[in-house]
């Protein structure tokens, strides 16, 4: 992590902050941090921000900031982010049905980690994951924290249509697709959860910097719970993160 963010200019109303140049997790706390201190701050002029793994875009009204007078005001909130008191975060309990055609690549997995079925799923299932990002399509996270036991390598050809909800694992991330989308990466089951509802007030339901933790369900248990959230009366269990945890 660099000791001060680098400021860098991205086009005429456009400027990256960034804070490190590896994928870690006391560098994305930082870009997470970042970005609540400057919606805390409600500086007028930005009309968005955009956080990754290790930097964040930062979107603004050039008829109101010029670049440097912009980067003189975000200097001063991070010389306070050590001041601020930020929440926990939230962990989203999120239910997969593991293998089958729901998880067609759960078997790869087994073969390719030498560990058995039910050792990849309890592996699986056992951590709390930080949602490092959100991208590629609308909501999709990129979960960090997976056990290295279980990482495994892309497809060599992506799937040109992946379903809603496949869980899927790609070096040694995990993630959720949120709508049907081509995808390389292994699926190894599916939540009947949906994780993008452009219809909701709040159309993405994961964070980032919150958690996920997944568990395991039958196939009969995601049908019912499918049809639940068809109707609307599905909630996905959430709780408070401990520092320590995960």
């Amino acid at each position: 992590m660099y000791k001060r963010a680098k400021y860098l200019p991205a086009g005429d109303k456009g400027l990256v902050v960034e804070f490190g140049n590896t994928i870690a997790r006391d560098i994305n706390y930082k870009v997470r941090s970042f970005a609540l201190a400057i919606d805390r701050a409600g500086i007028p002029g930005i009309v968005e921000y955009i956080p990754s793994y290790r930097s964040l875009l930062i979107l603004y009204e050039p008829l109101i900031w010029n670049v440097d007078q912009l980067m003189d005001q975000l200097q001063k909130l991070e010389n306070d982010l050590a001041l601020m008191d930020f929440p926990n975060p939230k962990v989203y309990y999120l239910p997969v049905a593991y293998g089958g055609d729901l998880g067609p690549d759960l078997n790869f997995l087994s073969e390719y980690t030498g560990l058995t079925r039910e050792d990849v799923v309890r592996i699986h299932t056992g951590v709390e994951y930080l949602i490092y990002m959100l991208g590629f399509t609308p909501g999709f996270p990129y979960l960090g924290g997976m056990d290295a036991q279980i990482a495994a390598p892309r497809l060599d050809t992506p799937r040109g249509k992946i379903p809603a909800g496949s869980v899927g694992i790609a070096g040694s991330q995990t993630g959720i697709y949120p709508v049907e989308s081509p995808g390389g990466w292994r699926l190894i089951g599916r939540t009947p959860v949906k994780l993008f509802n452009p219809r909701e007030e709040k159309p993405v339901l994961l964070n980032a910097g919150d958690y996920v933790r997944f568990y395991e369900i039958t196939r009969e248990e995601y049908c019912r719970i499918a049809e639940e959230v068809k109707k609307g009366e599905f909630r996905v269990k959430t709780g408070r993160w401990t520092i320590g945890e995960g």
